[in-house]
């Protein structure tokens, strides 16, 4: 059985959570690589609707164990609160694993996202400012505090201590805010010690030695491949790794055990925060996007900027992670246009690029080429197979899967966990 890692293939909310929830009721683990809180994925089982953020969405399928892997920064107030809701819901989150070396979000990193993304101005990233780049960059200048750290005190406040010694200069001295006390922080952090210790594991251990057993895996990545830090537009990009690769680091197994490597994809685009975006639309058809989808964001409720499909992006994001598979998303959204602009290409000062312009100006400056495919009326929402489609649907979905470069094998047509349309198994071997 096979090893899929499912990741977005755009700017995030491609609606990875369905898809992996939908993979989750038949596979045995589900593994969360990266990121943290600052994002969401709505899951909607029959006439329950669920907001994950930190959590894996395998957790709502029974049988199927979660994992928080190393390379999630982890927010330990709001993993106990999702836990907690779930529980009051009737979810069984007994079998959620965390990795012990995964990172915790300390509270002073937080206070340091706000305060410093105030300080850029107009020069903001657009964080959620929940502390997840302080604690990469922590990770990154070997400062970070890790779940393994909470078992022993002496370690823990030796770190907390040594983290603090420059940070609080700038909390102090930079920002004008008071500064951290050692002995809040590491009584903070040591209070969630012994809940979370039933649930800490050598996570890598644990999944290579599934995969050994010949058990099927699910790698869910957070964010997306354009928000990547290596790979996404600079710096308007997340701390972590967002792509194919991610999944590797992030969960501790080699690169050669991932079998499948599943791209979600809107029919549409959308972004939340700052950056580029070059079919972005400011106007009615923007805002229609805006409401037919419910674009606001599930941890933010930001509303989310909005734009036709971009195919320049699509093969991008099939190129960086070596997409195997699309999960086309949202068809439905689409419905009542008469022409549905798609951008092929983009106009860079009059030169034309078919791929993504190598630096961060040319893109910047980037304006859309469209070729405009008929639409269609029908209501898609009970569509089952791409046969139920009406024609020029299916010819949309033929378009992008021609312009993208890898097959599309499901489609959505509907918020509904079932309102998809498998063309292909993503579970195959």
């Amino acid at each position: 059985m096979p090893a899929v890692v499912v990741l977005g293939a755009q700017w995030g909310d491609e609606g990875k959570g369905k898809a992996t929830d939908q993979l989750g009721s038949r596979v045995d683990y589900v593994v969360k690589f990266n990121g943290g809180n600052n994002a969401g994925h709505t899951v909607v089982v029959g006439e329950e609707k669920y907001a994950l953020h930190l959590l894996p969405s395998g957790i709502l399928s029974p049988g199927c164990v979660p994992v928080i892997g190393n390379g999630v920064v982890v927010d330990l107030e709001v993993l106990f609160e999702e836990l907690d809701a779930l529980t009051a819901r009737g979810v069984d989150v007994s079998k959620l694993l965390v990795s012990s070396s995964a990172h915790v979000i300390p509270s002073y990193n937080r206070t340091l996202d706000k305060v410093t993304e105030r300080f850029l101005g107009k020069r903001q990233i657009g964080t959620t400012g929940r502390g997840i780049g302080p604690s990469y960059a922590d990770k990154m200048s070997r400062v970070g505090i890790r779940i393994a750290d909470l078992f022993d005190e002496t370690i823990l406040r030796e770190k907390v201590e040594g983290a603090l010694d420059q940070k609080n200069q700038i909390l102090v001295k930079i920002y004008n805010r008071r500064a951290a006390d050692i002995d809040a922080v590491t009584e903070e952090l040591l209070s969630y010690a012994d809940r979370i210790r039933p649930m800490v594991a050598d996570t890598s251990l644990v999944l290579n030695q599934a995969l050994d057993a010949g058990k099927t895996l699910v790698f869910e990545a957070g964010q997306a491949t354009m928000l990547d830090v290596d790979h996404g537009t600079y710096p308007f990009v997340t701390s972590s790794s967002a792509t194919a690769g991610g999944a590797a680091t992030g969960s501790g197994i080699g690169p050669t055990r991932l079998d499948r490597i599943v791209g979600v994809i809107k029919a549409y685009t959308t972004r939340v925060g700052e950056g580029p975006f070059p079919t972005e639309l400011d106007d009615d058809d923007g805002e229609a996007l805006r409401k037919a989808g419910g674009e606001y964001g599930v941890t933010t409720g930001r509303p989310r900027r909005c734009g036709w499909y971009d195919a320049v992006i699509a093969r991008y994001a099939t190129r960086i992670n070596g997409l195997t598979d699309l999960v086309l998303t949202k068809l439905d959204v689409l419905t009542g246009w008469e022409k549905v602009p798609v951008c092929v290409a983009y106009d860079v000062d009059g030169v034309r690029h078919d791929e993504m312009p190598v630096d961060q100006t040319a893109f910047h400056h980037a304006t859309p080429i469209y070729e405009y495919l008929d639409g269609w009326w029908e209501d898609i929402s009970g569509a089952r197979s791409f046969e139920d489609l009406p024609i020029n649907a299916q010819r949309y979905v033929l378009a992008l899967e021609e312009m993208s470069g890898t097959r599309v094998s499901a489609i959505g047509v509907g918020p509904d966990r079932e309102a998809t349309i498998v063309r292909y198994d993503l579970l195959d071997d």
